[in-house]
């Protein structure tokens, strides 16, 4: 089975996990996090070099404030978590970005952001992207903006140069049953494989993953031509 290069997942479904369940919502963020250390392992055994997570969007910070700071101090708990030695992060060697308007959290959130982006730049196995205070057009119109003010003539190479993420994505999956990209890497997903599933996030399997890339093995790219 070949593998997609770059994958993206919208994480979709932590609340309405919790729901179903008759549980508070922060047991769904909580559970939906563990879930993207597994995948962790599951990309590593599938050999998919790149995941991009869209993990909180520049829309979540509406949510009620309540939601909002367990999210930040939950936040706070797992990127320490993640640069602890023993991580799966470390074992695995993965390279970790945060990608997005970062400047929209708490200042001691970013500083936890830039110490692990700091602390994995040099691995170069597997990369994982995640998606905070995110959004595609804004990132599209930031990368414009960085064009004009460089001088340079509007094209796909410059305007690429000056996204968060400048590789494309070959197969993005959205668990919990919507079927959109909710303003999700749109220019970096112009020519991806689009895979829905009714699962919600927190029960998103490595099954359900190798699935999607099983599905994506059988599609005919034709990049437009």
């Amino acid at each position: 089975m070949e593998a997609p290069k770059h994958i993206a997942i919208i994480l979709d479904g932590n609340r309405r996990w919790a729901k179903q369940r008759h549980i508070p919502s922060s047991k769904g963020h909580s559970k939906g996090f563990e879930n993207i250390l597994e995948l962790m392992e599951w990309v590593k055994e599938l050999s998919i070099k790149e995941s991009t997570l869209y993990c909180f969007s520049t829309e979540n910070f509406n949510r009620r404030k309540e939601e909002v700071d367990y999210l930040f101090n939950l936040m706070r708990k797992k990127i320490k978590g993640l640069d602890k030695p023993d991580s799966k992060i470390h074992k695995n060697k993965i390279k970790v970005s945060f990608i997005g308007k970062l400047s929209m959290f708490p200042e001691d959130l970013q500083q936890e952001m830039k110490i692990l982006m700091e602390h994995t730049a040099h691995y170069d196995d597997y990369i994982l992207n995640l998606a905070m205070a995110y959004g595609s057009k804004d990132e599209i119109v930031q990368a414009l903006k960085k064009v004009v003010e460089n001088g340079k003539d509007i094209n796909e190479e410059a305007i690429n140069e000056g996204l968060y993420l400048s590789s494309d994505v070959d197969l993005l999956i959205r668990p919990g049953g919507e079927k959109r990209l909710s303003n999700f890497l749109l220019w970096q997903s112009c020519y991806a494989e689009l895979w829905f599933t009714d699962k919600l996030w927190p029960e998103f399997s490595k099954e359900d993953l190798i699935d999607a890339v099983e599905w994506f093995n059988k599609r005919d790219r034709r990049f437009g031509e």
